[in-house]
């Protein structure tokens, strides 16, 4: 994505839409029904303690949060937060307004992608095709992590989808958990919609899943969604535009209103990026009750923990409306 920041952009888009349409630019008022997200501060670790952690967020600023007694860490696996190392990229699910943390990710990372070779007979080397406007990226699957892998992606073949949770270590990224059972069809042959949007009062169900969007949050956007009924002309993705979700058409830049079913935690957030890889998922989330087929948002990381996902499960029953 080229010329001004994804947020910058989608905000002059938002403005200039409700101009035109005569609407408030800003997001609806949240019902009774829905909850506050969590607050979250991301960053990259400078000291921690039993009891205290130190955060160098994206604009340069420091962040000091309480750890709360109950706190949990992750980094590759459950680890004392006080074990996590100097220089971890993090994101901390905080109460308090940000001031206490009670849950941390470490160097948590999420590769999705249609996969184009595999190498290795006990570490296996996975390279992904991640889509037109995303890097090709490689994973390591290591030894430990190939059998819990393989039950839910026997197809570790060209052309198939693969979808896992990991930890990047020192530049390489390392598959623990499978983020997904493995779509039986080929990329290329995404089941046709068998629903049909019933408009943005309605909104529509389905899975919502985080993504490691690097690439933008290097930019400093941080919030946001990842959509796959894009038009291709909007965003410069030839692959955009395929979903078996029954999904309308958005701009980039459109508010969609996202709630997490599961606890109704709901925020308004915008379309930063093309989700074309996401709608070629034609899976369910089954976190609490199970969701309809496909997935009809990618959240940032942040994103997705205010709305009350855990990075290590990979997904929620969501709805979005437009915002």
């Amino acid at each position: 994505m080229e010329g001004a920041r994804p947020d910058r952009a989608g905000e002059r888009r938002r403005k200039l839409a409700a101009a035109v349409l005569g609407r408030d630019p800003g997001p609806a008022p949240r019902s009774q029904e829905e909850t506050e997200p969590f607050d979250v501060v991301s960053g990259h670790l400078l000291d921690v303690s039993p009891h205290l952690i130190i955060l160098e967020t994206a604009d340069g600023g420091q962040r000091r949060l309480v750890i709360a007694p109950w706190a949990t860490a992750w980094r590759g696996g459950t680890v004392a937060p006080a074990d996590l190392p100097a220089g971890a990229r993090v994101v901390i699910r905080a109460l308090r307004g940000g001031t206490v943390a009670e849950r941390i990710w470490a160097d948590i990372t999420r590769i999705t992608g249609v996969i184009r070779e595999v190498r290795g007979r006990r570490d296996l080397t996975v390279e992904l095709d991640c889509g037109p406007h995303r890097r090709e990226r490689s994973i390591v699957v290591p030894y430990r992590s190939s059998g819990r892998i393989r039950v839910r992606h026997p197809k570790l073949e060209p052309g198939f989808l693969f979808d896992a949770i990991g930890l990047l270590d020192q530049g390489t990224s390392f598959a623990h958990l499978p983020a997904t059972s493995q779509p039986p069809y080929r990329a290329t042959a995404v089941p046709p919609p068998t629903v049909t949007y019933g408009g943005s009062e309605a909104g529509i169900s389905g899975t919502a899943v985080w993504a490691d969007l690097t690439d933008l949050a290097d930019e400093g956007v941080t919030e946001g969604v990842a959509y796959p009924m894009l038009e291709r002309e909007d965003t410069g993705c030839d692959d955009a535009g395929v979903s078996c979700a029954g999904l309308p058409y958005l701009a980039l830049g459109s508010l969609l209103r996202v709630r997490n079913v599961c606890d109704g935690r709901t925020d308004a957030l915008p379309i930063v990026a093309c989700g074309c890889l996401a709608g070629r998922f034609c899976d369910r989330c089954l976190e609490c009750g199970t969701s309809p087929r496909g997935r009809i948002v990618e959240l940032t990381a942040s994103s997705y923990v205010a709305l009350g996902g855990d990075l290590t499960k990979g997904c929620f029953n969501a709805r979005v409306g437009l915002g």
